[in-house]
């Protein structure tokens, strides 16, 4: 197997970003755990997309059965600890809480579930075992984490599995474009070791499949093939001077900040274009590294914006400001970004609208689209038989993961769109379980 490339600890980011849901430790984790009233049909249970028993392994952790507890974790999740730091848990088993409904605090349940599986993995314990029974074989593309679950689902039924991912290191948007103060890199990577010894799937880095010959070498020498290849680059917002220095997409920032040294001074004034969670992120990203101002700018109001309260809340602390109804119609500069022309918006009958001589100019050196990402439609279109909707994304049946041309399965944004690890890690499950019944036969 190919070793991923050795991302060095950066000091300067871990001083800069600290985590927002730090490490438990066994004392905190004892005490939170026991406020659990352990529900009967739990809602927390029933909120998580990959539906782990959340009230036994919270008992378990109170027991004091941690290697249980880690267990109960990952034979719903795969990528349990990633999740437990990552996951919207405001809007999911957290927002679900029951103490929620009384105005208590809601439990803690993403970092006791971290506090779990870090034990675990720190640890190395065994969880899984594996018997290499079947004589088929499964080709995962992109090591994220559909593909990762994917792989373990597979490699549990005893199939030889071999993911090909482009870039020399796995996890995907949760290594490359998650915040630094979610997770870390080690612990990203830390992980997917983790489950690399349990199961013994194979990662092939730096291999990028994009071709018709390499479409056609995988279907000649494996029995199935996942999809878990995910989103491409920001899109293009199609406006004059988008190609200037120091504009760049949201997600390519992040992967900048993860991958590469911080380069300081940073940007004296920053404009995030976009109102979602990844917008969120990259604004209080700017703060953190120093920014003296940053603003949050959407086309829309406040409340039409997609990103989740609390992530606008987190931005807000860090001092950025948000401007709304005013939409980017050029960039102002000379070779580098000098500043933004906006125009002002309104909705009128459900449609938005530029207001007529409106237009003005914040000055900034530093721009960030965080417009979304394109779809991997040059890939895509080369499979025959291959459905996509009228967005650009897979057709799967949601049951099995299984796509129009039935040797092809996929799951997360490639079919979702773009939505949390955690959904991805859902899907790579499902895919899994679809693929071993469709081999089966």
């Amino acid at each position: 197997m190919d070793k991923p490339k050795n991302l060095h600890k950066f000091p300067e980011i871990e001083r800069t970003f600290v985590p927002i849901k730090p490490l438990m430790n066994t004392s905190e984790a004892y005490y939170e755990s026991s406020r659990c009233l352990f529900c009967y049909n739990a809602p927390c249970t029933l909120a998580c997309p990959t539906a782990i028993d959340i009230p036994l392994f919270i008992r378990q952790i109170n027991t004091g059965n941690l290697s249980g507890a880690a267990r109960t974790i990952y034979d719903s999740n795969y990528l349990g600890n990633t999740c437990g730091k990552v996951c919207p848990t405001e809007m999911l088993c957290e927002g679900a809480c029951v103490f929620t409904k009384l105005n208590i605090k809601a439990l803690e349940i993403g970092r006791l579930q971290n506090f779990t599986t870090n034990n675990a993995i720190l640890k190395q314990q065994k969880i899984f075992s594996v018997d290499d029974h079947k004589n088929k074989s499964v080709a995962v593309i992109g090591a994220g984490p559909s593909g990762i679950a994917c792989a373990c689902e597979l490699r549990k039924a005893g199939y030889k599995v071999d993911i090909f991912e482009a870039r020399n290191n796995p996890s995907g948007m949760a290594l490359h474009g998650v915040a630094p103060y979610k997770i870390t890199n080690e612990e990203a990577l830390m992980e997917v070791e983790f489950l690399r010894e349990q199961f013994g799937f194979d990662i092939i880095y730096n291999k990028r499949i994009e071709k018709l010959e390499d479409l056609q070498f995988l279907e000649l020498h494996y029995d199935a093939i996942f999809l878990g290849i995910g989103l491409g680059n920001s899109v293009e917002i199609k406006i004059k001077g988008e190609n200037k220095l120091n504009c760049i997409g949201a997600t390519e920032f992040i992967e900048q900040i993860k991958t590469q040294p911080i380069h300081k001074p940073f940007a004296k004034k920053a404009i995030v274009l976009g109102g979602g969670n990844t917008a969120m992120d990259a604004a209080s990203e700017s703060a953190r590294l120093g920014a003296t101002e940053v603003i949050i700018a959407y086309r829309r109001s406040e409340s039409e914006m997609k990103a989740y309260y609390f992530e606008y809340h987190l931005a807000k602390i860090t001092g950025v400001v948000g401007m709304f109804n005013i939409a980017p119609i050029e960039i102002v500069g000379k070779e580098a970004v000098e500043g933004i022309k906006f125009i002002r918006t309104e909705t009128v009958d459900g449609t938005l609208r530029h207001i007529p001589d409106s237009e003005f100019i914040i000055e900034c050196d530093l721009v960030i689209k965080a417009t979304g990402q394109s779809k991997q439609t040059h890939l895509l279109g080369k499979i025959p038989g291959l459905t996509l909707d009228n967005t650009g994304r897979v057709s799967v049946n949601p049951l099995k993961g299984q796509t129009t041309n039935p040797r092809y399965f996929a799951g997360g944004d490639a079919v979702n769109g773009g939505a949390e690890v955690v959904n991805a890690a859902a899907d790579g499950k499902i895919a899994g379980k679809g693929i071993h019944e469709f081999l089966s036969k």
